[in-house]
């Protein structure tokens, strides 16, 4: 499992990456060797509101479809398209894959750094 240390974690295996007050976020490795060949990406438009803790976006894999959460509240300011026509990029490079970038944001949950991530995920197998 690739953690990165710049990142923050969301229990719900989200990751987050702040860039001048915007949150950047995809799927962990972990999450996504978990789901699986992802075949497919339903993402939110841009200037959606997202909430945290409320799925903002789904993946469908071979084996199901899954929800992706949101780990703060905002507003969606950019989609990373390409993920809609190469789903499969999640796989390949879960950290470059972001799905969404979000500005004003008003909330966020309490996110792990790499290490609590590493142990959350190491308590629930």
């Amino acid at each position: 499992m690739e953690l990165r240390e710049e990142l923050k974690y969301s229990k719900s295996h989200e990751w987050v990456k702040e860039e001048d007050g915007v949150a950047v976020i995809g799927l962990t490795d972990y999450a996504q060797s978990e789901l699986g060949d992802l075949v497919f990406v339903n993402l939110p438009e841009i200037d959606d509101e997202v909430t945290v803790g409320e799925p903002f976006a789904d993946v469908e894999s071979v084996k199901a479809v899954s929800d992706v959460y949101s780990p703060v509240s905002g507003v969606v300011c950019e989609i990373n398209e390409e993920l809609l026509d190469a789903p499969e990029s999640i796989n390949e490079a879960p950290y470059d894959a972001w799905f969404i970038k979000v500005k004003d944001i008003t909330d966020q949950e309490e996110l792990l750094t790499a290490q609590e991530y590493e142990a959350f995920v190491e308590s629930e197998q």
